[in-house]
């Protein structure tokens, strides 16, 4: 008669140490549809050592469109933009900012 192994020492679900979920700031950019063809480009997550006003006022002139920052209890700061900027956005933030891209999330459609 074999006995039966007992696994009630070995917890599966336990942490391991090895935190391979690390919390890597990502830095989202959404794009959020308003009414008819109107859409707005939300951009959260960015560090804080960054200036979000004076990086706002660059990015209304160079995409010619205008943009606030609305504060989110829980995401913080948010920069809102008239308009689909998702993908000059994410050119903006890695060339102008060096923020890695692999850090940056486009989201929608």
């Amino acid at each position: 008669m074999s006995t039966i192994q007992n696994l009630n020492s070995f917890d599966p679900f336990a942490d391991t140490g090895d935190s391979e979920a690390q919390p890597t700031n990502y830095i989202h950019i959404r794009i959020q549809q308003r009414n008819g063809r109107k859409t707005l480009t939300t951009v959260q997550g960015v560090p804080s050592e960054y200036d979000l006003k004076k990086i706002l006022k660059v990015l209304k002139k160079d995409f010619a469109c205008n943009g606030n920052i609305v504060k989110d209890e829980e995401l913080g700061e948010v920069i809102q933009m008239q308009g689909d900027q998702r993908v000059k956005v994410s050119e903006f933030l890695t060339t102008q900012l060096q923020l890695p891209k692999k850090n940056i999330k486009i989201h929608g459609f």
